[in-house]
């Protein structure tokens, strides 16, 4: 299995280096065509509005959106999971690929940043919580019906998933826990048998 990770900004590094721990190669993806060979994408962190307009200079949005509405296992953290959500709020557009709803920075600007304990569900293994790095971070306001929530920050949910789709408000590449790359692993390759 090799996974692409969207390289266009943000800390794409960080995911690279926390898939090599697990044994999982990965590569940058910059343009629509370095998609072909992927198993699974990585949407990192970084500014969303930023990422769209670069994606849309290389129709890399559109390529996206056609894979994942083929199938393609994706890993979406905190600007990823905006660049997925149905509706975004304040008003942004988005691949509408994931039925959640989410609000950019509710949690707070730079400034605001954290690292805060969260409760997981068994489906992660290991302890029932683990540590998240919250940066302007997103808050998910509505989960639709398909959507499973993974984790919670008090009784908000900050990791959800949907198939395919593991999506999280928080940095989960800035700790040394690695159980949402390896679920996301897990994911990718019950997708590709």
């Amino acid at each position: 299995m090799q996974l692409g990770i969207l390289a266009l900004q943000g800390d794409y590094e960080a995911h690279s280096l926390a898939f090599a721990e697990l044994g999982v190669p990965t590569r940058p993806v910059r343009t629509a065509a370095q998609l072909d060979g992927v198993d699974g994408l990585v949407l990192p962190g970084g500014e969303s509005t930023a990422m769209l307009k670069l994606m849309e200079t290389e129709g890399l949005d559109r390529e996206i959106t056609h894979r994942v509405e083929k199938g393609m296992p994706v890993l979406a953290t905190c600007a990823g999971l905006i660049l997925l959500a149905r509706e975004v709020q304040p008003e942004q557009v988005s691949m509408g690929l994931l039925d959640v709803d989410v609000r950019r920075n509710a949690l707070g600007r730079q400034g605001h940043s954290s690292v805060v304990a969260i409760d997981v569900n068994g489906e992660l293994g290991g302890v029932p919580q683990m540590e998240a790095v919250f940066i302007r971070a997103p808050r998910i306001d509505r989960v639709g019906d398909d959507v499973e929530v993974l984790g919670r920050l008090g009784n908000a949910p900050v990791l959800v998933a949907a198939g395919a789709i593991v999506a999280a408000t928080f940095h989960p590449e800035l700790t040394a826990d690695r159980r949402i790359h390896r679920l996301f692993c897990n994911r990718a390759e019950a997708v590709h048998g």
